[in-house]
């Protein structure tokens, strides 16, 4: 039998034809809508036709993620992007609640913004991981010298706070960045040192004045201090899963904080 292949008309053409304008033949493909952001839409629909009132209480994460369909990291976003518009208000061990029109502020956060704040968050969430691992694994292998080294460092972190971010704010900053570089050395696993150096050079390169910015206005303060206290005395007492805990607690506050603020930058 013979297999005779069949003819595209607008790819074979016989020699001589006029060959047609190829782009024709394409049409427009549109991005797809991200998660979080038809989350939101969905939520703000149900405010603007009523079926939500000011002072109403959204259902929990787990429940929306439920009726979505979606994960609760993907509920948790369009969370956030509602609470950065004014439009819904959250009561920490509470809830979201839809706020009222008449108390929201017309401050908005423009979308450079935004992507810096998301940017910085999305590194605290990764070196939630990686910080804590590494935190650990240092509580059984660090010397007594990567222990001083550790410590001095801390004391550095400490003399900066005490100065206030007015006399000692980029101090403040590189040596907190140095803390936890020193504690990944200290874990003896140059891939966590390798991780580490990577998300401090993205934080020096791109991103280190919304850092900055973001340290002068919430990263100094006892409880901060004490976050990082907790970190390093667990290291003192080689005891890897506080040293995993405290670490992991850190970074995962630092990053609620920042998500929780509305006049970044």
């Amino acid at each position: 039998m013979r297999i005779v292949a069949q003819q595209v008309p607008w790819v074979h053409r016989q020699a001589g034809a006029a060959m047609p304008d190829a782009a024709q033949f394409f049409d427009r493909i549109d991005r797809p809508a991200r998660l979080p952001d038809g989350v939101a839409s969905a939520i703000i629909d149900a405010i603007e036709t009523r079926q939500l009132q000011p002072g109403d209480r959204l259902p929990t994460e787990m429940e929306l993620a439920r009726r979505f369909g979606v994960a609760r990291t993907v509920v948790r976003e369009a969370i956030s992007l509602l609470r950065y518009d004014g439009i819904v208000q959250s009561r920490r061990g509470v809830g979201a609640f839809v706020a009222d029109p008449a108390q929201k502020s017309t401050f908005r956060i423009s979308p450079a913004c935004f992507e810096k704040r998301k940017r910085i968050v999305q590194l605290l969430e990764l070196r939630t991981g990686v910080q804590a691992g590494a935190s650990a694994l240092a509580a059984e292998m660090r010397t007594e010298a990567e222990m001083r080294d550790i410590r001095q460092t801390l004391a550095e972190v400490e003399a900066a706070d005490r100065l206030g971010p007015a006399a000692a704010l980029e101090q403040r900053v590189d040596s907190e960045l140095l803390l936890y570089r020193r504690i990944a050395e200290a874990s003896g696993n140059e891939y966590y040192v390798e991780v580490t150096r990577m998300i401090e050079t993205t934080i020096q390169n791109n991103l280190r004045s919304a850092f900055l910015k973001n340290a002068a206005n919430s990263e100094f303060g006892p409880q901060i201090m004490a976050e990082h206290h907790a970190v390093v005395d667990a290291l003192i007492a080689r005891d890897a899963e506080a040293a995993r805990l405290a670490t992991r607690s850190r970074f995962e506050r630092a990053a609620h904080r920042l998500a929780a603020r509305q006049d970044f930058l």
